[in-house]
C-alpha cells in the first residue's frame, strides 16, 4: 500500500507531504483545488505518461515520491519531470527507467478514471482476470507447449533435408575413412617418429662418430694409454696415493665407456627403406593435422566426434520417425489442452459479464450492458471486455469507453466481482453524474474494496465521502498573485464542516452542518462494509 506521497512543483502543487492510511480514504476539495493533481501524482511514480506542462509555472523541474509497503517488502519510488528534456525515474534512491516503474507498479497500484495506468484495460490483464475468476489451470497447456517445442528443437538438430543429410554423410564417411587408415597409434606418434627418423636418417654419421670415439679411447697414445702413463708414474709415490686411487678407477671407467661407445656403434644399422617408411608416415600424420586439428590429440578427438554424428546422421530415419510419433502425440495433447480452456472460458464469459453488469446497474449505470468476448480459435487467448453504457449504443473495448466516470464505475464493479487485484486502488470521476441512493451505493462499493486493499478516490460527493475511513482535503490558497494547493487528514469534527460544504456549497450553513453531522453519524461500520 502506499504510506507516503512527496510532491514538489507539480502543477498547482508547490511542496505536499501526506501520510496516507489503509482502508478507504477520500480525496475532496473544491473543483479546481488539485484533487485529480494527486491522482497525476501517483500516476507519475508508477510510470504515467510526464508532460513538462505539469511542472509549477516558475520551477525549473517537479519532484514526485512515493513510499510502498507491500507485505515484508518497502519500496521508494520517484520520478522527477524537469521543464526540459526528459523525465528521470528512481527505485529507492537508484536510477532507474520507467519501465522499471511501470513493473512496480503493476504489482502495487491500479488508477482508475481519465488517466493512463488502468492494469485492467490490457488484453494480457482481461485475460488473466477472467482466467482468475473461472479458476483455470493453463499449466497443462503450458506443459503441452513446452513438450512440443522440445520435440520441434529436437528434429531441428538432426539435419536440414535429405540431400543435405546426404552430402553431409557422404563427407563423413571420407573423413572417417581416412583417419581409420591411418590408424593412429596415440598423440604421441609424431614425436617418436620424429627421433626414429633422426637416428636412420644420421646412421652413417652415427657410426663414424662412434668409430672416431672408440680409436680416440682404445687405440695406442689414446686416451687410455695417456692415463695408464700418468698412473705408473705417480703409483710409487706417497704424496699421491690418493690421485692414483682415482686414476685407476678413471682407467677402469674408460675402459667401459669405449666399450659401450663401439657396441652401439655398432649396432646402428643403415636401413634406407625403413627411413623412407617413416618419413611417408611423419607426411600422412602432418597432412591429417593440416585437416583435422593442430595436434594429434586434435585430430584423434575429430575423429571420435565424427563418428558420432555419422552414426547419429546414418540413424536419422529411424530417430525422425521416432520424433515424429511422438510429435502427434503432443499436437494432440496441446489441441486438447487447448480446447478445454478455450470451452471454460467461454463458458465463464458469460457469468462474468453478468456479474459485472449487475453491479454496474446498482452504480447509476441501469441500461448498462458488458459482454466478455472471448476469441473462437482455441484456447480463447483473444479476451476483451465490452460495455454499451446506454441503450442503443454497440458494446464498445473498454479502451473506447469516452466517459471517464463510467470508465471508473466499470472499473470498481470488475474489482467487486474479481479477487485479484494490486494492494492501491485509486479512482477518479468514478462519481460523475450520480447522486442520492446511487451515491451511497458507490460509497459502500468502494468501501467494501477497503475490506482487502488500500482504497483512494476523488470525490465530489457527500454520500461517498462521508463512507470512507479517512479524509484528505485539497484545497487552494493564493499569496501575493500565486496560487497554491494543499492537502491535509481531516479530523472528525474537520469532516463535518467539509461534508457540510460538499452538501451545500457552505460549511457555514447551520442546516448543513446538521445534515453532515447526521449522515456521518448514520454511518456505522457495517454501513461501511455494504451491510456485512
Amino acid at each position: 500500500m502506499l504510506t507516503e506521497l512527496h510532491i514538489e512543483d507539480l502543477g498547482v502543487i508547490a511542496l505536499l507531504d501526506l501520510v496516507v492510511q489503509s482502508g478507504y480514504t477520500a480525496f475532496t476539495g473544491e473543483t479546481g483545488a488539485g484533487k485529480t493533481m494527486l491522482v497525476d501524482a501517483i500516476s507519475l511514480i508508477v510510470g504515467g505518461r510526464a508532460d513538462a506542462a505539469m511542472v509549477r509555472a516558475g520551477a525549473t523541474e517537479a519532484r514526485v515520491e512515493g513510499r510502498f509497503v507491500d507485505g515484508d517488502e518497502e519500496v521508494v519510488l520517484a520520478r522527477v519531470i524537469p521543464t526540459e528534456g526528459r523525465s528521470r525515474a528512481y527505485v529507492n534512491g537508484r536510477l532507474a527507467t520507467v519501465a522499471t516503474l511501470a513493473e512496480h507498479g503493476a504489482r502495487l497500484v491500479d488508477i482508475h478514471g481519465q488517466h493512463a495506468h488502468q492494469g485492467l484495460l490490457g488484453v494480457a490483464a482481461q485475460r488473466l482476470a477472467l482466467d482468475r475468476f473461472a479458476g483455470i489451470d493453463l499449466d497443462p497447456l503450458r506443459k503441452a507447449r513446452a513438450r512440443l517445442t522440445e520435440i520441434d528443437a529436437a528434429l531441428a538438430t538432426l539435419g536440414g533435408d535429405a540431400r543435405t543429410r546426404a552430402r553431409e554423410i557422404d563427407l563423413l564417411e571420407f573423413q572417417c575413412g581416412e583417419l581409420e587408415g591411418a590408424t593412429l597409434q596415440g598423440p604421441d606418434e609424431d614425436q617418436q617418429l620424429a627421433a626414429l627418423e633422426d637416428l636412420l636418417a644420421g646412421a652413417q654419421a652415427h657410426r663414424e662418430a662412434g668409430a672416431r670415439a672408440s680409436a680416440s679411447l682404445n687405440d695406442d697414445d689414446g686416451a687410455l694409454d695417456i692415463v695408464n702413463v700418468a698412473l705408473f708414474a705417480l703409483a710409487p709415490r706417497a704424496p699421491f696415493a690418493d690421485l692414483v686411487e682415482r686414476l685407476r678407477v678413471l682407467v677402469a671407467e674408460l675402459g667401459d665407456l669405449a666399450a659401450e661407445v663401439r657396441d652401439r656403434a655398432e649396432a646402428i644399422d643403415d636401413d634406407p627403406d625403413r627411413l623412407a617408411e617413416i618419413t611417408e608416415r611423419r607426411n600422412l600424420l602432418h597432412n591429417l593435422r593440416r585437416k583435422y586439428g593442430d595436434t594429434l590429440a586434435d585430430v584423434l578427438t575429430f575423429h571420435a566426434q565424427a563418428e558420432e554424428r555419422l552414426a547419429e546422421l546414418r540413424g536419422h530415419e529411424l530417430v525422425v520417425e521416432r520424433l515424429e510419433r511422438d510429435r502427434k502425440v503432443a499436437v494432440h495433447h496441446e489441441r486438447a489442452a487447448a480446447a478445454e480452456i478455450g470451452r471454460s472460458r467461454r463458458a465463464a464469459a458469460g457469468t462474468l459479464a453478468g456479474r459485472v453488469q449487475s453491479v454496474l446497474r446498482t452504480l447509476a449505470m441501469p441500461h448498462a450492458e458488458v459482454e466478455v468476448s472471448v476469441g473462437d480459435a482455441d484456447p480463447g487467448d483473444d479476451v476483451v471486455f465490452l460495455l454499451s453504457a446506454n441503450p442503443g449504443s454497440p458494446p464498445l473495448p473498454l479502451t473506447k469507453v469516452a466517459s471517464g466516470g463510467e470508465l471508473a464505475r466499470t472499473m470498481l464493479a470488475l474489482r467487486l466481482v474479481l479477487s485479484e487485484a494490486p494492494s492501491t486502488l485509486v479512482f477518479d470521476e468514478v462519481d460523475a453524474g450520480i447522486g442520492g441512493a446511487v451515491a451511497t451505493a458507490v460509497g459502500r462499493a468502494l468501501a467494501s474494496l477497503a475490506d482487502d486493499h488500500q482504497v483512494v478516490v476523488v470525490t465530489h460527493l457527500a454520500q461517498v465521502a462521508a463512507l470512507a475511513d479517512h479524509q484528505v482535503q485539497v484545497a487552494k490558497q493564493v499569496a501575493a498573485g500565486t496560487t497554491t494547493a494543499t492537502a491535509r487528514p481531516l479530523s472528525a469534527g474537520e469532516r463535518t464542516l467539509e461534508i457540510a460544504r460538499m452538501l451545500s456549497g457552505s460549511p457555514d450553513s447551520e442546516v448543513a452542518r446538521e445534515h453532515a453531522a447526521e449522515l456521518l453519524g448514520s454511518v456505522s461500520s457495517a454501513d461501511r462494509r455494504g451491510g456485512r
